[in-house]
C-alpha cells in the first residue's frame, strides 16, 4: 500500500490544485497617418485586451477540485518600485514563484493557519523566497504572492486552510528575522521592470509619437483583413530607418519586443500545436513571465530569469533556451533522457506546466507530455485523489537511479483523449543544453544569452 504522505504522492481530489502556468509603439504610413478604422478602434481594443487578459487569468486560476465555495478577493496590491517592504515568509514552500503564476496551498500547521488569517485582514501579501537548490539556506531574491481565494475547513479537529495565490512582483532580500511564533519576516526591496524604448526611437521623428499604437491592438479576427494586411506591411518596413544608422536592420530586430514575441510564439507552437495566441498575454512583460513559468527548466536557470529586470532581455534568454534545449533528463542521473520537447502538450489554457498541491502540502509543478522513456512504474493504477477526472495515476521513477519523476495517467474510458500521458515534476528534470565550444565542461544551467 503506497503512503500518500510521500512527497511523490498525488493530491486529493478536493485539495487545492491550480492550472498554472510599455509595449513597443507602431507608426503610421510615410506621412505619419494610421488607417482610419485602426485608429478609431485603438482605445476600444485596448480595453477589450485588458478584459481578455483578466478573463484569461480567471480561466487559468479556476479549478473544479477546489469547489465553488471559496471566498474570493478582488483587486490587486502593487508596491512602489525600489520601495522597502516587510512581508511574512510562508515556511515549507520550496516553489520558485514567477510573477503571474498561480500558487495553490493547503496549510494545516497552526502557525501557518494563523499567519494566513492575519494576512486576510491586511493586504493578503506574503513573500515566497527563491532558492536555486534545496541545499541553499539563504535566498537573495523572491516574489510577492497575493491571496485571491481562501477557504477554511475543519476535519477531525484539525483546521485546514486552502489558499490560491498569484505571484505579483519580484524583490531582493535585504534582511530576514524570525519571530517568537516561528514565522519569518523578510525585509525586501521591490525590483522594478525596466521598460526600454523602441529600437528605432533614436531615428524617428518626435512629431510622429501621437501616431504610435500598442502591440496589443494587433488585429486577430478574420473580419479585420484590411488591418491584417496593413499590419504585415508595417512589419516589413518597420526597420527601414536602420539605413540611417551605422547598424544593420537585423541587429535592431534582435532587441525588438514584437519580433522577439513572434519568435517565441513560433517556438511555443512547435512545443504545443494546439496552443492559441489569444490565450497568451499581449503585454511583453506578462508574456515573458508566462513563458518563464511554462519552461521545464531547473531552479538554477529559473532564478537567473527571475533576476532579469527587462522583458526584452528575458525574452532573448527564453528564446535561446527554447532553441537549444532539445530534451529533458533526470536531474539526479543527468545523463538519462526522459522525454523530448516534441512530446510536450497542454491540458490547460495556461501552458503545458501547472502547479498542483497534494493533501499534505507538497507543491508539484507538473509538465504534461505524451511519451516518456527510461521510467519504471511503482504500484498499480489508481483513480483515488486523481488530479485529472477520468484518469488513473501510477507513480513513476527513474529506471537508473529510482528518483521520483512524476506519474503516468491512463484513461479509464475508451472515448477519452489522450488515452495516456505522463505528468513529470519539474524539480526532477534537467534540460539538456549542448556545451559551447568556447566553454567545454561548463555547467548546463548557466544562461546562454545575457
Amino acid at each position: 500500500m503506497l503512503s500518500l504522505t510521500h512527497p511523490g504522492s498525488p493530491p486529493r481530489l478536493y485539495g487545492p490544485l491550480e492550472d498554472a502556468l510599455a509595449p513597443p509603439r507602431l507608426h503610421g504610413d510615410a506621412q505619419g497617418r494610421l488607417p482610419g478604422c485602426f485608429a478609431r478602434k485603438q482605445r476600444w481594443r485596448t480595453r477589450k485586451e485588458e478584459e481578455s487578459e483578466e478573463a484569461g487569468a480567471t480561466r487559468c486560476s479556476s479549478c473544479p477540485y477546489l469547489g465553488s465555495d471559496m471566498e474570493e478577493f478582488h483587486g490587486r496590491t502593487l508596491h512602489d518600485d525600489d520601495s522597502c517592504q516587510l512581508f511574512p515568509v510562508l515556511p515549507h514552500v520550496m516553489m520558485m514563484l514567477i510573477p503571474g503564476q498561480t500558487l495553490p496551498l493547503q496549510l494545516f500547521r497552526p502557525q501557518e493557519v494563523s499567519m494566513v488569517r492575519n494576512l486576510i485582514q491586511k493586504d493578503r501579501t506574503f513573500a515566497v523566497l527563491a532558492y536555486s537548490n534545496v541545499q541553499e539556506r539563504e535566498a537573495h531574491f523572491g516574489t510577492t504572492a497575493e491571496i485571491y481565494a481562501y477557504r477554511e475547513e475543519q476535519e477531525f479537529g484539525i483546521e485546514t486552510v486552502k489558499v490560491k495565490a498569484i505571484g505579483r512582483q519580484r524583490f531582493k532580500v535585504l534582511d530576514i528575522r524570525t519571530q517568537a511564533d516561528g514565522i519569518q519576516q523578510a525585509k525586501v526591496q521591490i525590483l522594478p521592470e525596466r521598460i526600454l524604448p523602441s529600437t528605432m526611437s533614436a531615428v524617428q521623428l518626435d512629431s510622429l509619437s501621437r501616431c504610435h499604437v500598442y502591440h496589443s491592438t494587433r488585429p486577430t479576427q478574420r473580419r479585420d483583413q484590411y488591418l491584417q494586411r496593413w499590419w504585415h506591411k508595417y512589419q516589413k518596413r518597420k526597420f527601414r530607418c536602420a539605413s540611417l544608422t551605422s547598424w544593420p536592420s537585423w541587429l535592431y530586430s534582435l532587441y525588438d519586443e514584437e519580433t522577439l514575441m513572434e519568435r517565441v510564439k513560433r517556438q511555443l507552437h512547435e512545443w504545443d500545436e494546439n496552443l492559441k495566441d489569444e490565450h497568451l498575454p499581449a503585454n511583453p512583460i506578462d508574456f515573458s513571465y508566462r513563458v518563464a513559468a511554462c519552461l521545464p527548466i531547473d531552479d538554477a536557470l529559473r532564478i537567473q530569469l527571475l533576476t532579469i529586470g527587462s522583458a526584452i532581455q528575458r525574452l532573448r534568454c527564453e528564446l535561446d533556451i527554447m532553441n537549444k534545449c532539445t530534451s529533458l533528463c533526470c536531474k539526479q542521473c543527468q545523463d538519462t533522457e526522459i522525454t523530448t520537447k516534441n512530446e510536450i502538450f497542454s491540458l490547460s489554457l495556461c501552458g503545458p506546466m501547472a502547479a498542483y498541491v497534494n493533501p499534505h502540502g507538497y507543491v508539484h509543478e507538473t509538465l504534461t507530455v505524451y511519451k516518456a522513456c527510461n521510467l519504471n512504474l511503482i504500484g498499480r493504477p489508481s483513480t483515488e485523489h486523481s488530479w485529472f477526472p477520468g484518469y488513473a495515476w501510477t507513480i513513476a521513477g527513474c529506471r537508473l537511479c529510482a528518483n521520483h519523476m512524476g506519474w503516468k495517467f491512463t484513461a479509464t474510458k475508451k472515448d477519452m483523449s489522450p488515452q495516456k500521458f505522463w505528468g513529470l515534476t519539474r524539480s526532477a528534470l534537467l534540460p539538456r543544453i549542448p556545451e559551447t565550444e568556447d566553454h567545454p565542461g561548463q555547467h548546463q544551467s548557466l544562461l546562454l544569452c545575457l
